[in-house]
């Protein structure tokens, strides 16, 4: 025989463990929240672009567009370049950071817009000024060496990364992580609500009877509670005294 439930069945369930559901939801919540104010530390982002060209030379011959996208092959070299020991040593060396150049390169990023000589240099720090300055000296150390590396001597700095009054930290986000957590405290409250129900073979009701055992239910005895066993016994007393009273008579 299949068992079958109900969208009834389901929302007793939902309602039969509320509290377990939002008690798990809370705490998912309150952690959440606890681990991104108090816990995490934020990460500040800064930028600069460049663009990258030829020699100044070769461009006042003629405009090529063969040339151009010659340039737009080369901006992936250029951005290994920059990540590089022989970019990324000087910077440590020029800004006196405590930093080994394999955990510099992990805080910077380059990235170049698509089909475009501009190149996009971002660097992510706990300090905001540490990180603005980092970007800018990659940017500047870059447009220096870079002549004595690929004869490249038309590099320009579009914007420089600028150090804003009150900057925002990019992560964490505390308001998505407390969403997040929301969503999957719930998910995990209703999850185990309704496995708690699933493992629950104990009979409660005559339902449970006739679901276990497939036969009906022919009488239920009521459950009586002690204040309603106490009446039951003062109106029994009352009832035999008046009996005593009545034969008496």
């Amino acid at each position: 025989m299949e068992e079958t439930i109900s969208l009834k069945e389901l929302i007793q369930t939902l309602k039969k463990r509320m509290s377990l559901i939002i008690i798990l939801t809370l705490m998912a919540v309150l952690v959440s929240a606890a681990i991104s104010y108090f816990v995490l530390t934020p990460i500040y982002q800064s930028s600069t672009q460049l663009l990258v060209n030829k020699s100044n030379q070769d461009q006042q011959n003629s405009f090529n567009v063969g040339e151009v996208q010659t340039n737009l092959q080369l901006i992936n070299t250029y951005n290994v370049i920059m990540k590089s020991p022989a970019i990324l040593d000087i910077v440590i060396d020029d800004l006196k950071l405590d930093m080994t150049t394999g955990a510099l390169n992990e805080k910077v990023t380059v990235q170049s817009e698509k089909d475009s000589q501009v190149v996009n240099i971002s660097v992510q720090d706990e300090d905001p000024k540490q990180a603005a300055a980092i970007a800018n000296k990659i940017a500047e150390v870059f447009q220096t060496e870079i002549v004595k590396i690929m004869n490249v001597d038309n590099v320009s700095i579009l914007a420089k990364a600028e150090l804003g009054e009150n900057p925002s930290p990019i992560k964490p986000q505390p308001l998505l992580n407390i969403a997040i957590a929301l969503v999957v405290g719930l998910m995990a409250g209703v999850g185990l609500a309704f496995l708690l129900e699933f493992l629950d073979n104990t009979v409660k009701t005559e339902q449970d009877i006739e679901k276990g055992l497939e036969l009906p239910v022919l009488g239920v005895i009521p459950t009586i509670t002690d204040s309603e066993f106490q009446k039951v016994a003062h109106r029994q007393e009352r009832t035999s005294r008046r009996r005593g009273e009545s034969v008496g008579v």
